[in-house]
């Protein structure tokens, strides 16, 4: 078996893999708190930002 044959037989298995396997569908997530948190309804996306990375590090 030559690499071109080997290559060849590696994507033709890979591709039938991945036509069996079922498609990918993300769940809705539901809170329970309706919304944001105070303060950051009106928030820009540098105030979010900067809130999800306090105290982390940078």
């Amino acid at each position: 078996m030559n690499l071109r044959s080997l290559v060849e037989e590696g994507l033709e298995h890979s591709l039938a893999v991945r036509e069996r396997r079922k498609a990918f569908k993300l769940r809705p997530i539901k809170f329970g708190g309706g919304g944001f948190q105070p303060g950051m309804d009106e928030g820009t996306w540098d105030c979010i930002r900067d809130e999800a990375y306090r105290g982390r590090g940078t």
